[in-house]
């Protein structure tokens, strides 16, 4: 479970998370991210089983602990930030924070017809990413998977469904969603490091180790033609806000047979090796990219 759900997890509060996201919401984003870097360390200090599953994948990913050990207190500011992120009033823009770079890359796409599916991975502020993408690129559809806590779920998805900003279920109609809007021309937001359920993804290689891949990204890329787009969202030093990077978009998938669908994972995969490599102290190096998969009820057909 990645660290910014497990801080989210907090049956023993007595008082409504609710109240307590819209109390933090008002803070400015330099005391939050100051808030959430010693709540990173707080969580590093009192948790063995955080330490070791952090340090296991840096090495796993062929990096030295110096380069990971800024994502230490990064994790924190993860999780200071999520009240303001999701909170935000929906007529206000997320923009005067952020600085975009990289545009050309997704201009060039849409100047040939084709829809763009932005990705991203647990690095930087990729909860920011969606908003973002919605107003320089809307309508853009997300996948979107509920929360088991009642209260959290209502929260995300209230704070997820913005003007510009659509939300797919993850099922058959969510897929078919998506797909409707690449192939006439549109955008969707994936994340796509995540372990997806049981019957969603096969095992491919990540940083040298299989790992449960998702393969609707690579699906969506390759029934529409769309351009997979790799999306960096660092956070600034000091609260000072993000700079949101387009990367350019992913080679070979013009020359991969629709049935590979294992080459198509993995440059997927290449592709979030390489953003994570780039940005690697705001990395979720905790998040257990090799467990097993837990098991769904149902899983659509055009997932499998």
């Amino acid at each position: 479970m990645p660290f910014y759900t497990c801080a989210l997890y907090l049956p023993s509060l007595t008082v409504s998370m609710t109240w307590v996201f819209r109390f933090f919401s008002r803070w400015p984003l330099p005391a939050l991210h100051a808030i959430g870097a010693v709540l990173g360390w707080s969580v590093w200090l009192c948790s063995p089983a955080y330490r070791r599953n952090f340090r296991a994948q840096v090495s796993q990913a062929g990096l030295h602990f110096a380069q990971a050990r800024p994502a230490i207190a990064d994790a924190g500011r993860l999780v200071a930030e999520l009240p303001r992120l999701w909170l935000r009033p929906h007529d206000q823009s997320c923009l005067p924070e952020v600085q975009v770079q990289g545009r050309q890359w997704v201009d060039a796409v849409r100047a040939q017809g084709r829809g763009v599916i932005f990705f991203s991975a647990h690095c930087g502020s990729f909860e920011l990413a969606p908003q973002a993408l919605a107003e320089l690129y809307g309508p853009v559809t997300a996948l979107y998977r509920p929360s088991r806590q009642p209260w959290l779920a209502r929260l995300m998805l209230a704070s997820r469904q913005r003007p510009g900003l659509s939300m797919a279920p993850a099922s058959l109609a969510g897929i078919r969603q998506m797909l409707k809007a690449l192939r006439s021309g549109g955008a969707v937001a994936l994340l796509t490091d995540q372990v997806p359920p049981d019957g969603w993804g096969l095992w491919a290689p990540f940083f040298g180790k299989p790992a449960y891949s998702m393969t609707l990204a690579a699906k969506l890329a390759l029934q529409s033609g769309a351009a997979l787009i790799p999306v960096r969202t660092e956070r600034l030093p000091g609260g000072r806000g993000y700079d949101l990077q387009f990367l350019p978009p992913v080679v070979g998938f013009q020359d991969v047979p629709a049935p590979d669908l294992m080459t198509a994972v993995t440059l997927v995969n290449q592709a979030n090796e390489a953003l994570i490599l780039s940005l690697p102290g705001q990395y979720l190096w905790a998040y257990a990219r090799y467990k097993q998969p837990r098991r769904e009820a149902s899983v659509p057909a055009a997932a499998s």
